[in-house]
C-alpha cells in the first residue's frame, strides 16, 4: 500500500512528466510538419497522405523523446519542491532521502515499460505504416493530387496533366492531356504536349518507378523561339512520373519489426536493434540522474540544474549515437560498450545521490589561543 506521501510524490511527478511529454510532442510535431511540408512541395510526398505521415512520424519520435521528457519532468517537479522548501520541511520532519526512492521507482517502472513498448513495437509499426502509405501513393495518381476535370501539376516534373475521367482506384484515366518542359540536346527549351484517348498507371516490377501508358493520341514537340514543330501519332506512349519516396528507403531496418531484426545479421539491423533495446535503459538512467540533480536551495537559479541536466543528456545521447554508428559500420559486432556506458552513468548517478545525502562529519575546529 502506498502512503499519503508516496501518492503525493507520484502524482506530482506523473503530472509534470505528462505535461513535458505533451510540450515535447508539440515541438516534434512542428519540426516534422515543416519537413513533411517541404517534401510535399518538392514532390516527395503527396499532399493527401501528409497528415497521416505527420502523425506516424510523431509516434516514431517518441522513442527518443520519452527519456528526455522523463528526466525533465522529474527534475522540474522535484526542483519546485526544493525551491518552495517542501522537501526541506519533509526532510526535517523525519522523512529520509529514501522517501523519494519508492514513488520514483514506481514511475520509473511505468516509463521504462512505456519506452520499451514504443521502441520495440509502436515506433517500428509507425515507420512500416508510413512506408505502406507511400507505397499506396505510388500505385495511385489520386494520392498525387490528380482529380478529374482539373489541371494538376505533376510532382517534381514541372509539368501539367489533365484528364476528364478517373477510375475510383486512380489507375485508369480517360481523355488526357500532358504538358512538360525540357531542355533539348541543342540547349534549347522544348515544350512537350501529349494527348491521349485513355491512360493506365503502372509500376515497374520492383516498384521503384511508376508510369502512365497513354494510348491512341498525338505527341507534339515544340521548341521555344523556333518554328520546327514536330507532331507524332502513336498507339502507346509511356510517360514517367516522379516516385513518392519514404525516409526509410536508405535505412530499411527502421521499418523492420524487432523479431525480424533478431533474425538479420547485417550491420544496419544490429545497429537498429541496439538502439531500440537501449532506449528503455536510457530512460532509467535519466530518471536516476534526475534525482540528485534536482536538489537545490531556494535561492538557487531556477533553470541552472536544468541546463546541467540537458548538457548531461546531450553528452550521454551523443556517446550512444557514436556507439550505434560503430555498430552500423561493422566495427563493433555487439552492444557491450553501450551497456558499459549505461553502468558508468548509473554509477555516477548513485555516487551523486550518496554524496548529497550521506551524513557529514562534524568539523573539528581547534580553539584559537587566547
Amino acid at each position: 500500500m502506498l502512503s499519503i506521501l508516496d501518492r503525493y510524490f507520484l502524482r506530482e511527478l506523473a503530472q509534470t512528466v505528462a505535461a513535458t511529454v505533451v510540450v515535447l510532442m508539440v515541438i516534434v510535431a512542428g519540426t516534422a510538419f515543416a519537413t513533411v511540408l517541404q517534401q510535399v512541395a518538392k514532390g516527395s510526398f503527396p499532399a493527401s497522405v501528409m497528415f497521416q505521415v505527420l502523425g506516424l512520424r510523431t509516434l516514431e519520435g517518441l522513442t527518443n523523446m520519452l527519456p528526455l521528457a522523463s528526466m525533465i519532468g522529474v527534475l522540474m517537479a522535484l526542483g519546485r519542491m526544493y525551491r518552495e522548501s517542501e522537501m526541506h520541511v519533509l526532510l526535517s520532519s523525519g522523512m529520509g532521502p529514501n522517501g523519494l526512492v519508492r514513488p520514483t521507482a514506481i514511475l520509473a517502472v511505468l516509463l521504462v515499460l512505456l519506452t520499451a513498448l514504443v521502441a520495440l513495437w509502436l515506433g517500428p509499426w509507425a515507420s512500416a505504416t508510413s512506408d505502406t502509405l507511400v507505397a499506396a501513393a505510388n500505385r495511385s495518381v489520386i494520392a498525387a493530387g490528380l482529380d478529374a476535370g482539373r489541371f494538376t501539376e505533376l510532382p517534381g516534373k514541372g509539368g501539367i496533366i489533365f484528364t476528364d475521367t478517373l477510375s475510383q482506384d486512380g489507375s485508369r484515366l480517360g481523355r488526357s492531356f500532358v504538358s512538360t518542359q525540357r531542355t533539348g540536346g541543342d540547349g534549347q527549351q522544348h515544350i512537350k504536349l501529349v494527348t491521349a484517348s485513355n491512360g493506365q498507371l503502372y509500376q515497374e516490377s520492383n516498384g521503384s518507378s511508376r508510369f502512365i501508358a497513354f494510348r491512341d493520341g498525338w505527341q507534339y514537340d515544340i521548341p521555344l523561339g523556333a518554328d520546327n514543330w514536330r507532331r507524332m501519332q502513336y498507339q502507346r506512349n509511356d510517360s514517367s512520373l516522379s516516385s513518392v519516396t519514404s525516409d526509410t528507403e536508405e535505412d530499411p531496418a527502421e521499418s523492420m519489426t524487432t523479431l525480424q531484426l533478431l533474425r538479420t545479421e547485417t550491420p544496419d539491423a544490429r545497429s537498429e536493434l541496439a538502439w531500440r533495446v537501449n532506449a528503455p535503459a536510457l530512460t532509467l538512467v535519466m530518471l536516476m540522474l534526475a534525482l540528485p540533480l534536482s536538489r537545490q536551495s531556494p535561492r538557487e537559479a531556477r533553470y541552472g540544474r536544468l541546463m546541467l541536466a540537458m548538457a548531461s543528456f546531450y553528452l550521454y545521447y551523443t556517446l550512444l549515437a557514436l556507439g550505434r554508428a560503430q555498430i552500423s559500420k561493422g566495427h563493433w559486432h555487439h552492444q557491450t560498450a553501450l551497456w558499459l556506458l549505461h553502468l558508468v552513468m548509473m554509477s555516477i548517478a548513485a555516487w551523486l545521490w550518496w554524496k548529497q545525502y550521506s551524513p557529514r562529519k562534524p568539523r573539528n575546529d581547534k580553539a584559537l589561543p587566547a
